[in-house]
């Protein structure tokens, strides 16, 4: 694995308190196969969050969160925006997911729009919000858009779809 650089901003602030600045200017050295951020569940920040690694919400954030990996614990709350790679949330998400892969497990409550390239919700898990491709620049035009197969009298036939809207049913609907 390649040598990462990690940086951890809180409220926007560095670290001050570092004597030796790195070449970045941040104080932090490369890492190797770093551990994730553990932000534990008697942890409450009030800001943002940015880490170039992987971060374990197991407490409360009120802010946005940005980073490479993202694990929202079951008894996690997350009020903002989240922008990464891929997050896979156990616990409560309150604002826009935005990543290449997402997953909702059983226990997910979330209340907001989901943009993805890959999108894994297990039974049980809550969303409220619209779910969206992301689609990425790399992609050319000329790409048939994806379909959705229906079966109508018999017959199975596709449609385009362009959004895809997502809606917990009532049980027994």
């Amino acid at each position: 694995m390649t040598a990462r650089w990690i940086r951890h901003t809180f409220s926007g602030q560095d670290n001050m308190f570092s004597r030796n600045k790195s070449a970045n200017g941040n104080g932090h050295a490369p890492r190797k196969n770093s551990v994730p951020s553990i932000l534990s569940a008697d942890l409450k920040i009030v800001g943002d969050v940015i880490s170039e690694g992987e971060i374990h919400v197991e407490g409360s954030v009120d802010g946005d969160v940005r980073t490479t990996r993202l694990m929202v614990g079951e008894n996690a709350v997350i009020r903002g925006e989240i922008e990464a790679e891929d997050v896979l949330v156990h616990g409560t998400v309150t604002g826009h997911i935005k990543a290449k892969s997402v997953e909702l497990t059983r226990t997910a409550r979330v209340s907001g729009d989901i943009i993805h390239a890959e999108l894994a919700i297990e039974r049980g898990a809550f969303l409220e919000g619209h779910c969206k491709r992301l689609v990425e620049e790399t992609e050319s035009k000329d790409v048939e858009p994806t379909r959705l197969n229906l079966v109508k009298d018999g017959t199975l036939g596709t449609v385009p779809v362009a959004n895809v809207e997502c809606k917990k049913l009532a049980s027994g609907a």
